[in-house]
């Protein structure tokens, strides 16, 4: 500590008042550091410097230091350690569980049983697990030229170097990709479906799951599917409709003819962008000018709506829908399960479904500047809420009663729930938290990260003002008071 003093009494101004003021300064640091460690055992709250407490909506504990830049939590299934915003590590023994997170969300590393995951900016990651057939196969992607896989079946390993040649299997929404050139040659699989692209988009050829077909486009292009069948994990066989699709300079004209085999067979004709025409025993539809206006009759859900223009003007009949809108003055739609509202848009809009046990009902003011969600369980009564303003609160109701308060939440509102953004981010701007428990209610309040710390509980009630240089406690009927961290006094009152 000593050298430490005369290094920084070394390196200040040399104007005398300022050099004594300093060292003064540093004295009185120094001996608030050295009696606020030494009372450490004995239960002090030091505030921004230190403090240790129990958590109010689990079991377990807490220790705060250096003000939001640092933290430990631990409970009944694991740890948390944080040095917010650069590090944080999230631990449970008893699921194999650990995230580190740096400087969230540029660099995540994730372990969970066999599986283990790292990413940096989503765009370079590497993967690695258990997989279905008890292989471990491992992921290494620089996203999007470079892809590979091993594993201990060679069957699974594949490399793609984009543009100039490789393998995929089962990524980007397809079982198997084969490129060389891209875009010169591609063939894909997606279950028995097989496309071959020849300077992809363009021309390609695809067969499978009778299914056959070409296209040049944008010139011409044809498909053919027969009625298949298909069995699915409980043994029943359902029919998959058959389809007749063509092309002549699309979208100039394009012709469909779905549900080949039913008893819905529909028809598509469309010359865009001057009309477009649906016709099916259950669904018509006319559109002039696509996509402006349209009229359509869905038999099947019993309703009649009318776009003229769409989406700004949309007028909508009948047991299965009813809806007026004029965008963005207002818009009212609702049918048996759903209700969708909005006035002056965005300014207010307003959402309801409900579907026993669920009623979930949502109001929002100019998206996340106020935002209401509330969500109930019909059959309990049990409600869950939260509720934002941006920037200024995020607060929580869940079902069990309990409530939690942070006043500044500039990212919560708009990434509503995310454990990084809590973990790293949301204790250097929460200037006052407050957390209850309806169970036992305990209550914990902090204001400027323990500049103000009060803890109750329906026996106990424990204060701590101006960093810990004042603190209060009231344990079982015995009043303790402390001052500038020397030994409390104390008084008993029965």
């Amino acid at each position: 500590m000593n050298i430490e003093l005369i290094s920084l009494t070394q390196t200040s101004s040399r104007h005398p008042i300022i050099r004594l003021f300093q060292i003064v300064s540093l004295l009185v640091l120094a001996g608030v550091i050295i009696r606020a460690n030494s009372a450490l055992a004995e239960g002090v709250s030091a505030g921004f410097f230190f403090d240790q407490f129990n958590l109010t909506l689990e079991d377990g504990l807490r220790t705060e230091a250096a003000g939001p830049f640092y933290y430990t939590q631990t409970n009944s299934t694991g740890t948390l350690l944080a040095y917010p915003p650069f590090f944080s590590r999230e631990v449970s023994p008893a699921t194999e569980f650990q995230e580190d997170d740096y400087l969230y969300p540029i660099f995540t590393r994730l372990h969970y049983g066999a599986e283990t995951r790292w990413q940096c900016c989503e765009l370079i990651n590497s993967a690695s697990g258990l997989a279905p057939d008890n292989t471990t196969p491992r992921r290494v992607t620089i996203f999007p030229f470079y892809f590979q896989q091993r594993a201990a079946d060679t069957n699974l390993n594949y490399t793609a170097v984009v543009p100039f040649y490789g393998r995929l299997k089962h990524r980007l929404f397809h079982d198997d990709i084969y490129f060389v050139m891209l875009p010169a040659f591609v063939e894909t699989r997606k279950k028995d479906v097989v496309t071959d692209n020849y300077f992809f988009p363009f021309v390609d050829v695809h067969q499978g799951d009778g299914m056959q077909g070409w296209q040049v486009w944008p010139f011409v292009g044809r498909e053919h599917k027969d009625v298949t069948t298909q069995t699915n994990g409980f043994g029943d066989v359902t029919t998959i409709p058959g389809h007749d699709h063509s092309f002549y300079l699309w979208p100039f004209y394009l012709a469909q003819d779905n549900g080949l085999g039913t008893t819905n067979t529909g028809t598509f004709r469309a010359t865009i962008p001057f009309y477009a025409l649906t016709r099916s025993p259950q669904y018509d539809a006319t559109t002039v000018l696509w996509p402006f206006f349209t009229t359509l009759d869905n038999r099947e859900r019993k309703y009649r709506e009318w776009q003229e223009p769409w989406p700004f003007v949309i007028f909508a009949r009948g047991e299965g829908k009813h809806t007026s809108r004029v965008w963005p003055l207002f818009s009212e739609s609702h049918n048996e399960t759903k209700e969708v509202d909005s006035y002056a848009w965005p300014f207010y809009t307003y959402s309801h479904v409900h579907a026993d046990p669920l009623d979930q009902q949502r109001t929002r003011v100019l998206y996340y500047l106020y935002s209401r969600l509330a969500v109930k369980n019909t059959e309990t009564g049990k409600e869950r809420l939260r509720v934002d303003m941006w920037p200024f609160f995020v607060w929580h109701h869940d079902f069990n009663g309990n409530e939690r308060l942070q006043v500044l939440a500039p990212l919560e509102p708009a990434v509503p729930d995310n454990r990084g953004i809590e973990r790293n981010w949301s204790p250097l701007w929460s200037l006052w938290r407050t957390e209850y428990n309806a169970a036992t209610r305990a209550r914990n309040e902090s204001l400027l990260w323990n500049f103000y710390h009060r803890q109750t509980t329906p026996t106990s009630r424990k204060v701590s003002l101006c960093f810990g240089l004042y603190q209060a406690s009231d344990q079982a009927g015995e009043k303790t008071v402390r001052w500038f961290y020397f030994p409390p006094s104390r008084s008993s009152q029965h």
